[in-house]
């Protein structure tokens, strides 16, 4: 397939800037991926929309501040976009300046501390504490942090985001852009659907920068996919099990989440615990071992997130449905409105 298989017209009036009043209050499009039908509903009512023995798998990875500001020893402005953190003293970033520093360069955080760059690694770059003060990186992140809001939100993070660009069962530290799909649920309705019987499971993926790259390959075949660290459990893999057992569907919750799944299940089409990396790019005529639904926002044109839910759902359900949220002004993206394939 190509990447232009996956275009379509978005007015930028579309792009959501801000998360809504409250979470849950969204608007929900229902597609039925066998027919390609769908409706028009508010995120609210998804709790009518799962039953007794499905299983909602979250993803509970909880967002960094991964955003920082420095300089050069020069003097030149540098933005930090931290991937992921190493260890104790040292990450991989994105680096923006007038000019990309040299491995050997320091970097200077706000509060004077100094940062060594040790090499480049493709669009990445290595940076090491320049001395071991016994504060790890990670909580010098978290104190000179700001929210990692999306490039296509044009605006500077705000106290809002603190809150809002997290989920409310976030727990593992290690994301640098939120699993969006899950900022729609209060615990109101988790405990609403608790009460109707639906069970719940998480998965944890940490959410790397690379998940905003471009395709950059005109065919699908050949574009290849950034790596991200992820857990699944074996009570997690029970679950799943269970649920399989008595006629209930696997919901993913995000498309992190299907990653976890899929990825877990890739190597025998067995799902298996298991910790470490995943490259998985799903596309369409992707065969599908553990999903069977999806809650997932709306993603950008041509990106790898638009090509998973048409590998799940067929590309051409999936454009009519995004014609009809374009045309219906749905918002889009990570503070954007809900879809729920089923």
């Amino acid at each position: 397939m190509q990447r232009r298989d996956f275009n379509f017209e978005l007015p930028e009036t579309l792009i959501a800037q801000y998360p809504p009043t409250q979470r849950g209050d969204s608007r929900l499009l229902v597609l039925n991926r066998q027919t390609g039908e769908y409706q028009d509903k508010k995120f609210l009512c998804l709790s009518e929309l799962v039953f007794e023995n499905d299983l909602l798998v979250f993803n509970d990875t909880r967002v960094i501040p991964a955003r920082l500001f420095a300089r050069k020893e020069s003097g030149g402005k540098v933005e930090i976009l931290l991937e992921r953190v190493l260890d104790e003293r040292n990450i991989l970033c994105q680096i923006r300046s007038s000019k990309k520093p040299k491995p050997g360069s320091v970097i200077v955080l706000e509060d004077g501390t100094q940062l060594v760059l040790i090499e480049r690694q493709l669009n990445f770059f290595q940076l090491q504490l320049s001395s071991n003060t016994g504060e790890s990186l990670l909580e010098k992140i978290q104190i000179l942090g700001h929210m990692p809001l999306p490039p296509y939100i044009k605006r500077s993070d705000e106290s809002i985001d603190l809150d809002r660009y997290q989920t409310v069962y976030a727990k593992q530290a290690g994301a640098v852009a939120a699993p969006t799909a899950g900022l729609h649920f209060s615990e109101e309705m988790l405990e609403t659907l608790k009460n109707r019987g639906v069970d719940s499971a998480f998965v944890t993926l940490h959410v790397g920068a690379g998940t905003f790259q471009p395709v950059r390959s005109d065919k699908l075949e050949d574009h290849k996919m950034h790596s991200e660290w992820f857990n699944l459990s074996e009570s997690v893999c029970e679950k799943v099990n269970k649920t399989r057992a008595t006629g209930g569907r696997v919901i993913a919750v995000g498309t992190t989440s299907v990653r976890c799944l899929e990825s877990a299940a890739a190597e025998n089409q067995k799902l298996k615990p298991y910790e470490g990396e995943t490259d998985i790019f799903i596309y369409p005529g992707f065969e599908f071992n553990v999903v069977d639904a999806l809650i997932t926002n709306f993603h950008l044109p041509e990106s790898t997130l638009l090509m998973l839910v048409s590998a799940l759902a067929g590309r051409e359900h999936i454009m009519q449905a995004y014609k009809h949220a374009v045309d219906e002004s749905y918002r889009f993206f990570s503070y954007g409105d809900a879809m729920f394939i089923s």
